[in-house]
């Protein structure tokens, strides 16, 4: 009987129908003995440990190296539980021809409604007003308009046209970049299409929603940040590397930055005494963003039927990352 490994801490040990139809499949269906081992902390040795036993894993952001995929010989399917395969060497599992499907249907509507709130939590100022009001400091201070102010995307994929209807209806003019617009959609909704150095410059709120690879690392730097727009936003809740950290928090210091909504960080879960933890103008959630009760739930089913159609020799498409694949691949 073939084994897939369920790894997203949401999922684990709970009834679901994607649980139901991975074993009407055929499939034993089994868990980590780590419940963080999605989490991407343990070592090599330790990831190879609990992925070897099984044939197929329905993932979540565990980290499968060319060393760790090497190794695991019985493998043939990576289902994501996501969009994002970061933490994946596309090279080596195409290689091994092991086919990395993601859920395209799935979460982007989780991550615009988090974005949202994000955006709302800085502009209202609702971490500091909530903390004054407990303390006893009764402060009413005037919070930031979002009606009317400018948002600006990097990035205008399913998550960031999601992002774009929102702030259309809340009364806010959107500007992006994007390499591969969806010009129909573009005109449907109002939003101006731009250079980054523009979207950088106009925006009173500035989120993030482009993957993460070689050249976007680090997109937004010293370099960048300076381009924005005095007293404006950064909203992150796409990868934390995206983002140099310490050239963030230095903006936020100098005041350059008015605030900052962080669902993603550099390292993850952040150290300690990392210098954000003791800013009230920014707001942090732990890489939450794309999972709520109806994303997980959907996620799961998505991952799960590309596992079953890959295994009744049927293919995704659509879902299949190294889409070469395809042509003469079997179970």
């Amino acid at each position: 009987m073939p084994v897939v490994l369920i790894t997203p801490e949401a999922m684990l040990h709970k009834p679901a129908p994607y649980v139901d139809a991975l074993k009407a499949a055929g499939f034993d269906v089994v868990y980590p003995r780590d419940p963080t081992f999605t989490r991407g902390l343990l070592s090599e040795d330790e990831t190879v440990e609990q992925l070897r036993i099984c044939d197929a894993v329905l993932a979540g952001g565990e980290r499968c190296t060319r060393n760790v995929l090497e190794q695991l010989p019985r493998l043939r399917v990576i289902a994501r539980a996501g969009v994002g395969y970061d933490r994946i060497d596309m090279a080596t599992a195409t290689a091994r021809r092991i086919p990395v499907t993601i859920t395209p249907n799935s979460n982007f509507d989780a991550v615009a409604e988090h974005t949202i709130a994000l955006l709302f939590a800085t502009a209202k100022s609702m971490i500091a007003m909530d903390r004054g009001v407990r303390g006893n400091t009764w402060r009413r201070v005037l919070t930031a308009p979002v009606r009317e102010s400018t948002l600006g995307l990097i990035g205008l994929g399913r998550i960031g046209r999601a992002v774009a209807i929102r702030a259309r209806a809340l009364g806010m003019v959107v500007v992006a970049s994007e390499s591969q617009p969806d010009l129909t959609f573009i005109k449907q909704h109002g939003i101006e299409l731009t250079s980054l150095d523009q979207v950088l410059s106009r925006a009173d709120y500035l989120s993030i929603h482009c993957p993460l690879n070689a050249e976007t690392k680090g997109l937004i730097n010293r370099n960048t940040l300076a381009k924005m727009k005095p007293g404006s936003v950064l909203i992150n809740t796409a990868r934390g590397p995206l983002v140099v950290e310490s050239d963030l928090i230095e903006a936020l210091q100098s005041g350059h930055l008015r605030a900052a909504g962080l669902d993603v960080f550099e390292q993850e879960p952040p150290a300690p005494d990392n210098p954000l933890f003791q800013m009230d103008n920014v707001v942090l959630s732990p890489h939450i963003g794309g999972e709520d009760t109806l994303s997980s739930r959907n996620m799961g089913c998505e991952a799960a039927d590309c596992i079953i159609r890959l295994y009744r020799g049927e293919w995704p498409t659509g879902a299949v990352v190294n889409q070469e694949l395809q042509s003469g691949w079997k179970w």
